[in-house]
């Protein structure tokens, strides 16, 4: 039976799926797109008696990385991710903050940025790093081969793919993206997406209104 445990911390107002992953032996883990309401990632965490070594970022948006910064700062942890194509999202940050009314919200200047090929370590567990551009240039998605588990952030939904009408995004580069890198993953993946309930690669193929007809090739 696997030893990795996922908490899911909604927060702000676009319900952002916040990601507390953890090896439940060793206790050590991540936590994955703090996007504000540090107040119940906080509880998640005192909760879970996990002992944070990072924070990840699938990509640059607010929702997502609002609170990194002040959560780096916390916990003493390196900020890795997203890819380094979302930096100007990232420094623009405040900006973002002041737009949608978010107060105190800081620039963002990861440790690590990922690349494709990339890996990232979380307790014992490895995830390989795959750049998906679309909904944001620098949009990665996070994958466990031995546990056949992805962290998609805003790519793909249940029922559902990211928007594109955002500064950067680009429909036709999200759906490369998805048929390219992440429906090959294998239809027994379970994810965690940025918004929403889990799924598996094989329902989104099956259902998924923007995805039908497409294949493995």
């Amino acid at each position: 039976m696997s030893d990795v445990r996922a908490a899911i911390i909604p927060v702000t107002p676009f319900q952002q799926n916040c990601t507390l992953l953890w090896n439940d032996t060793t206790k050590k883990g991540a936590v994955v797109d703090p996007g504000g309401d540090l107040d119940r990632i906080r509880k998640a965490i005192a909760d879970s008696g996990v002992t944070v070594e990072k924070i990840i970022l699938t990509h640059g948006h607010i929702d997502h990385a609002g609170a990194a910064t002040e959560l780096k700062e916390e916990l003493g942890v390196p900020i890795e991710g997203p890819h380094e194509a979302d930096q100007p999202l990232l420094e623009r940050l405040p900006e973002q903050g002041r737009a949608y009314g978010f107060e105190g919200v800081r620039a963002v200047t990861p440790d690590r940025f990922l690349n494709e090929g990339d890996t990232v370590s979380v307790g014992d567990m490895t995830l390989e790093v795959l750049h998906c551009p679309g909904h944001s240039p620098g949009s990665v998605v996070l994958f466990s081969p031995q546990e056949r588990f992805a962290l998609v952030g805003d790519v793909l939904f249940n029922g559902s793919v990211g928007r594109t009408d955002l500064p950067g995004g680009s429909s036709s580069a999200l759906i490369s993206s998805i048929k390219d890198k992440v429906l090959p993953l294998g239809d027994d993946v379970t994810f965690i997406c940025g918004h929403g309930p889990m799924s598996t690669i094989g329902h989104e193929r099956e259902t998924n209104p923007f995805l039908q007809g497409e294949t493995l090739d």
